[in-house]
C-alpha cells in the first residue's frame, strides 16, 4: 500500500513537471513559471474547484516574509507586503517586481522590530489601499497620490493597538480587522512561562469593527491570536483564524443585523496538523470564493474547505504560508508562501469579484 502511494505521488509530480516543460508559454505570450509545492486532493469535489493537472506556479521570490496580497484591477497588478523589509512590493505579469511603498508600516527609526511593515492589505470602495501597519500599530489608508497616508484608527479607548494584522470590508463600508501582537518589538521577556511584549497597552487581542462613520467597536477579545479574517458571501458569517499552536482553529461568528458578532464557534480545528513538524505554518490569512468555500492558509499550505467545514484538499506549498487572494479575471489564486509569490488557476472566482 505504501509503495503504491509513493508511486502515485511520484507519478503526479512527474506529470506536473512534464506539463510545465511542454508549455514554455501559457499560450498568450506570457512567461511560464516553474512548479511549486504539490496538490493534495482529499475529496473528489476538489476537482470542481481546481482542475486535475493544475499546479502551483512560482512567480517570484526574494521576500523575507510575503503577506497580504491584493489585486489592483486598475492597472492589472498585485501588491503584497514584505513585513520585515517594511515594504509593499508590486508584481505585474512580464515585469520585474519592484518596491511600491517604503516604509509601509513603520515610519520611525527603531531597529528592534522583527516585523515592522504593513501586513494585511485591502482596497476600500474608492479603490484606495488600506493597510494594517504593524510598526505604527494602526490602520491607515494610502491616498490616490500614493504618497499621503491617512490614519483611520490607532487606539481603543485611548490605548494603542497591539499590531493590526488583517482586514476585511463589509459591503456597507464597515471595516473589520484583527489585532494580535506579532508586530511589537522583539525584545520579549519571559514571565511565568508566557511571552510578554514591552510597550503593549492592551492586555488582550481583539477583533474590531470600524464603521464607515468612524465609530470603533470591539467585537470579541476571546481569541488568543486572531489573524486572518473574511466574510461569507451573504455576510452573515465572519471567519477569523487563530494562529495559536495550542488552539490552531478557524472560528465562525454569526454577524448580527447591527454588525456586531454573536458567539463564536470552531469552524475547523487544525491543532493536530499544527503539531506535525513536517507541516509548517498556522491558521493565517484566508479568502472566500463566490460559493462560500474557504481558501485558508494553515499548517502545510492552503486548506480548501466547504461552507459546512468539509476539507476537500490542500494546496501544499511545503513552507509556512501567510495569505492568498484572487486576481486577474477573479479565478487566479495568488498565494504568499514564505519568501515566494505563487499562484494557481482555479475553476471558481473570489467572493464579490464581479461586482467590484
Amino acid at each position: 500500500m505504501k509503495k503504491s502511494f509513493l508511486f502515485l505521488s511520484a507519478l503526479a509530480a512527474l506529470t506536473t513537471a512534464l506539463v510545465w516543460l511542454a508549455s514554455p508559454t501559457r499560450g498568450d505570450d506570457k512567461k511560464a513559471f516553474p512548479p511549486f509545492g504539490k496538490i493534495d486532493r482529499i475529496d473528489p469535489a476538489f476537482d470542481k474547484l481546481i482542475a486535475p493537472g493544475a499546479y502551483l506556479e512560482n512567480l517570484a521570490d526574494g521576500w523575507d516574509w510575503a503577506e497580504g496580497p491584493i489585486w489592483v484591477k486598475d492597472g492589472g497588478y498585485l501588491l503584497c507586503s514584505d513585513i520585515p523589509k517594511n515594504s509593499i512590493i508590486k508584481w505585474k505579469e512580464n515585469e520585474d517586481k519592484r518596491v511600491f511603498l517604503h516604509p509601509s508600516g513603520y515610519l520611525g527609526d527603531r531597529t528592534d522590530f522583527k516585523e515592522p511593515g504593513s501586513n494585511g492589505l485591502t482596497l476600500d470602495h474608492e479603490g484606495r489601499l488600506v493597510m494594517a501597519q504593524h510598526g505604527e500599530r494602526r490602520v491607515a489608508r494610502l491616498e490616490k497620490d500614493n504618497k499621503t497616508m491617512t490614519v483611520l484608527v490607532d487606539r481603543y479607548k485611548g490605548k494603542r493597538f497591539n499590531s493590526p494584522n488583517d482586514l476585511a470590508y463589509k459591503s456597507n463600508g464597515d471595516l473589520y480587522f484583527t489585532d494580535p501582537p506579532y508586530g511589537l518589538a522583539t525584545n520579549k521577556v519571559k514571565k511565568e512561562g508566557e511571552e510578554e511584549f514591552p510597550g503593549r497597552e492592551l492586555d488582550f487581542c481583539g477583533v474590531y469593527r470600524l464603521s464607515k462613520d468612524g465609530e470603533l467597536t470591539l467585537l470579541t477579545k476571546d481569541m488568543t491570536k486572531p489573524n486572518g479574517i473574511a466574510f461569507s458571501p451573504d455576510e452573515k458569517t465572519l471567519y477569523v483564524a487563530n494562529s495559536d499552536p495550542k488552539q490552531a482553529v478557524w472560528m465562525a461568528f454569526d454577524v448580527k443585523e447591527d454588525g456586531t458578532l454573536g458567539k463564536g464557534r470552531v469552524f475547523y480545528d487544525a491543532t493536530e496538523a499544527a503539531a506535525d513538524k513536517t507541516k509548517k505554518g498556522l491558521p493565517d490569512g484566508m479568502k472566500v470564493d463566490k460559493d462560500g468555500n474557504l481558501f485558508a492558509t494553515g499548517p502545510g499550505g492552503v486548506f480548501v474547505l466547504t461552507p459546512d467545514a468539509k476539507l476537500l484538499g490542500v494546496i501544499a506549498t511545503g513552507v509556512a504560508t501567510a495569505n492568498c487572494n484572487w486576481g486577474d479575471d477573479g479565478s487566479m489564486l495568488y498565494i504568499c508562501a514564505d519568501k515566494n509569490l505563487t499562484r494557481i488557476k482555479t475553476k471558481t472566482k473570489g467572493n464579490g469579484w464581479d461586482r467590484k
